[in-house]
């Protein structure tokens, strides 16, 4: 077997980061200087049609291309680098691969302003890229809306993606165009292909399974993100169906689940602490899910959004808002979803009211409330390798004997030279993953990846091995803790 690519480790490590909201899909709360004084509405298209009235189509272009290639600085992305964000999350809609994607779509009229849009996200892929950081393309806004709200590009107050079956083949072509365009992208993590679908949205894993199954021929490697319609437990248990090691090979499936506490009316009866300790029980149907691919299938989960705002209610029913209240909360999100999670990826980065208070990446990282994974030096990455490859025979030798010993007791025939290669290659793997980013660019991208998507990793290696018949669970089971041994020995 070959040893993890960098392409592997950009989507599968651990995705510590953030959105970048309102760059290639407006809001106004966070963007306002894109709406003309005076305009109505608060989503892209009430952006465009506003400014094409008021300017014209040339200048809106333009203005529009200054936004998509200015907003996001390098000063940015160094600051996320050095911040240890490994990925961010890409909101972008239809309209933005250009003119072919917007025909008998809301944005038709206005599609000339997005003829250079995809080359825009393409070029901010390669920027992302030369500082380390991958980027999850999230096709945030699909024809119709696949839900009634403002991000979904248009101000309808409709999900009419679900009823009308013209558009439905419309996202689906837009994903293959993605998929066709990314295939040999470096830096790309994954593709999202719906963001925060409606509740029980009608259709909705009929058109996962036809969308998935489309991609697929196009790059089977690509991990794809679907939302989980705000019912985890239902679209994990759709999920491992297709995570199957039974299946043929597609594209691994990852479920994107999103936390606010600042919307409910439920949530606004809550204090403070009481959100703090509800965080901790949150991702509950991953317990008995996660774990086992060969039995169960790969159950991966990721928090596309979430923030570290409450509301004034909640807030009033702690005493008030204070510092050290807002970083107990964060860090119960980091740690809660370092604990559960393949990554997350905070709403939102950049806004025109920097640095963003509680809905900021940059001063929820700054005031600590928001934490990554451990961060280390390069120094740092090869002592650890260093001590973890002095301790590796050991390691392994007390693995191999408790698992054979528990094993002989229980009586039967087993195949436990398959735990011991399964060991081999789950220790190496996480080593390689632990080492990658100091390995590159002189090593000023530091390093200490963990393989944060394990389930479907587990999946992609067991394919990958040739294993086959009744005893496949030793080689998982030798693979896992082959993992963990390292991660232990290197102690993260």
């Amino acid at each position: 077997m070959q040893p993890p690519s960098q392409a592997d480790v950009t989507r599968y490590r651990y995705h510590h980061g953030a959105n970048f909201g309102s760059l290639f899909i407006l809001e106004r709360w966070l963007c306002g200087h894109m709406f003309p004084e005076g305009s109505e509405g608060s989503s892209e298209r009430a952006a465009v049609k506003a400014w094409v009235k008021k300017e014209g189509m040339d200048s809106t272009r333009e203005r529009f291309e200054k936004h998509w290639n200015e907003w996001i600085r390098d000063s940015d992305l160094q600051w996320l680098r050095d911040n240890k964000c490994t990925t961010i999350r890409l909101p972008i809609g239809y309209f933005t691969l250009g003119p072919a994607y917007c025909k008998d779509t809301a944005f038709e009229k206005y599609s000339a302003v997005y003829e250079n849009a995809w080359e825009a996200v393409k070029k901010l892929i390669h920027r992302c890229h030369s500082h380390g950081i991958g980027v999850v393309i999230d096709l945030h806004g699909l024809p119709g809306g696949a839900n009634a709200q403002d991000h979904s590009g248009t101000n309808s107050g409709k999900a009419e993606f679900w009823s009308t079956r013209s558009y439905r083949e419309l996202g689906t072509r837009c994903l293959c165009f993605i998929a066709h365009q990314s295939r040999n992208m470096e830096g790309v993590a994954g593709l999202q292909i719906i963001n925060e679908a409606e509740w029980d949205a009608k259709g909705m894993y009929d058109w996962y399974d036809s969308a998935i199954a489309e991609i697929s021929k196009v790059d089977p490697t690509m991990p794809v993100y679907v939302s989980d319609a705000w019912d985890l437990n239902r679209c994990l248990d759709w999920s491992q169906k297709k995570n199957s090691p039974r299946n043929a090979p597609g594209c691994p499936v990852v479920v994107d689940t999103h936390y606010y506490w600042c919307f409910s009316d439920a949530d606004k009866q809550k204090t403070p602490q009481q959100i703090s300790q509800e965080v901790w029980h949150k991702m509950g149907p991953l317990d008995g899910k996660a774990g086992s691919v060969i039995d169960k299938g790969a159950a991966q989960v990721i928090v596309g959004e979430y923030s570290c705002v409450l509301s004034d209610p909640t807030w009033e029913n702690g005493g008030g808002k204070n510092d050290d209240l807002v970083r107990q909360f964060g860090n119960a999100e980091s740690g809660r979803f370092q604990q559960k999670a393949g990554g997350t990826f905070f709403w939102t980065y950049r806004m025109d009211w920097m640095d963003g208070g509680e809905w900021g990446f940059k001063q929820m990282t700054d005031c600590h409330a928001i934490v990554p994974p451990q961060a280390l030096t390069v120094h740092d990455v090869n002592e650890r390798i260093q001590h973890a490859q002095q301790g590796m025979e050991q390691a392994k030798h007390t693995a191999f004997s408790n698992h054979a010993g528990y094993w002989d007791s229980q009586g039967g025939h087993y195949e436990h030279q398959r735990f011991a290669d399964g060991w081999d290659i789950g220790f190496h793997d996480a080593m390689t993953f632990f080492g990658m980013r100091s390995q590159q660019s002189g090593g000023n991208l530091g390093g200490g990846d963990k393989i944060g998507m394990l389930d479907i990793w587990v999946l992609k290696r067991m394919r990958e091995s040739g294993q086959g018949g009744g005893f496949v669970w030793e080689w998982e089971q030798g693979f896992r803790q082959g993992v963990s041994g390292f991660c232990h020995l290197a102690g993260i």
